[in-house]
């Protein structure tokens, strides 16, 4: 993959987007039988997300270079196939971007605008001040990943709507960043993260009661957006049903096999974004 892929973690980006466009068509439930103007806003809206999220990734790893020397020593900062100034250029171009690209979308949808200031706040706050702190950090990524879905449904005029899909993504977020934050425990040396503070049993535990939070919030587009025997809610319920139970298996060995524990939690994250998905042709 290309190095410039690499740093801005081209399947994140590429999951933010699309997260973008199913909070937008699933406030709307009316499919993909969407207009045309309504589905340019969704993706400007979707390209903006993108761009916040690649900037930031840039930025992390920028800030976290010298650790990433032993938590991932193949990010290309590290290998120096990309400079560090090249990388901080691209970041701000990345992030003026997807001001410029929402404007449109805000004109139209106010909210939009806020949702994004919250989103550059949370995500400089993040890197400059809280993501040395550990929990604070885990729980302004988890609200990031939350705000993308009601991202989407503000720039379709609907956010309310996809209220409990944010609610579930900020739960199984919170749980996968504790568990990254356990696995990268020898080259965090220098953050108070949640393990390294309260041990790894009390991380587990952290991790795994987000996830019994998150699986009681998947009932909830069931009793407000859709009825169990229609066919958006058949979809749902199978998908869902799925990615609750990759979610289970994501904490179910805790504090051990940490690295098949978040990467099984990004798969569920996959599969529940097709649940989400199913809720737009109610």
């Amino acid at each position: 993959m290309l190095p410039v892929l690499r740093l801005v973690r081209i399947g994140n980006t590429v999951v933010s987007f699309v997260g973008t466009i199913v909070g937008g068509v699933a406030a709307r439930g009316a499919g993909v039988g969407l207009s045309v103007s309504l589905w340019t806003l969704l993706l400007l809206a979707a390209l903006s997300t993108a761009f916040v999220t690649a900037g930031g990734n840039i930025i992390n790893d920028v800030l976290d270079q010298e650790s990433d020397r032993v938590n991932h020593p193949d990010r290309p900062l590290v290998t120096g196939e990309i400079s560090r100034r090249s990388a901080q250029g691209l970041a701000g171009v990345l992030l003026v971007g997807s001001v410029l690209v929402a404007v449109p979308v805000a004109v139209h949808e106010p909210l939009v605008a806020v949702f994004l200031a919250a989103a550059l706040v949370a995500l400089l706050s993040y890197e400059f001040r809280f993501k040395s702190v550990g929990f604070g950090g885990n729980l302004l990524v988890a609200f990031l990943t939350g705000l993308v879905f009601l991202y989407g449904g503000a720039a379709a005029g609907m956010p309310e709507a996809v209220l409990p899909f944010g609610l579930m993504a900020f739960f199984a977020t919170l749980s996968r960043e504790v568990i990254k934050d356990m696995e990268d425990l020898a080259g965090d040396v220098d953050r108070q993260t949640l393990p390294r503070v309260r041990g790894l049993p009390f991380a587990g535990g952290v991790a795994r009661a987000s996830i019994v939070v998150a699986l009681g919030l998947s009932v909830l587009p069931l009793v407000v957006l859709v009825h169990l025997g229609s066919v958006a809610g058949i979809m749902y319920t199978a998908l869902v049903l799925v990615a609750d139970g990759l979610f289970v298996v994501s904490v179910l060995w805790l504090p051990d096999r940490l690295h098949l524990e978040q990467t099984v939690s990004k798969g569920a994250m996959a599969v529940a974004l097709f649940a989400f998905l199913a809720v737009a042709f109610r």
